[in-house]
């Protein structure tokens, strides 16, 4: 089967009345968890701005605090999984600011659970992107804002072991 351009789809839902709109969308929340939570923050945004950004940040904890950093190899793969689960994650929110904010949670964590004083390559690449990203990300952004965020990144490669 093959799937239609982004063009026809929107052509089609133009078609549709707002009783079937909501009926597709239910429908489609029910497919997978990622397209649920990105309905519920689409909806909840207005409201709570930095609900999305909150939660996020309380699901990356959470995994900090149960990862294995006994060994280089469990905290390689540890923080490789935690990765992993943020790029899922900032795939839902198209704010820049959003996900520079996550990007430097990631790496502030990954200091202070202590990762990066494995010196293991991997979870040297693994940080390097993430600052890579990071300085790519506070480059888009409004000058106030590009000032803060740069003064903590600052901050976390003055800390680097």
């Amino acid at each position: 089967m093959k799937i239609p351009a982004l063009a026809e789809l929107k052509k089609e839902l133009n078609y549709l009345n707002e009783k079937e709109l909501v009926t597709l969308l239910i429908d489609l929340s029910k497919f997978s968890r990622d397209n649920k939570a990105f309905l519920h923050f689409k909806l909840s945004e207005r409201d709570q701005p930095s609900l999305f950004v909150d939660t996020v940040k309380e699901e990356l904890e959470e995994l900090f605090q149960t990862a294995n950093t006994k060994t280089f190899f469990f905290a390689k793969k540890s923080a490789q999984s935690i990765r992993r689960k943020l790029n899922k994650s900032l795939k839902l929110s198209k704010k820049k600011e959003d996900q520079v904010e996550l990007l430097l949670f990631l790496c502030e964590q990954l200091q202070r659970y202590g990762y990066l004083k494995f010196q293991h390559p991997i979870i040297k690449h693994l940080f390097d992107m993430q600052v890579k990203k990071i300085q790519q990300g506070i480059a888009a952004l409004h000058e106030d804002l590009q000032y803060d965020y740069q003064y903590r990144l600052d901050d976390i490669l003055d800390q680097r072991p």
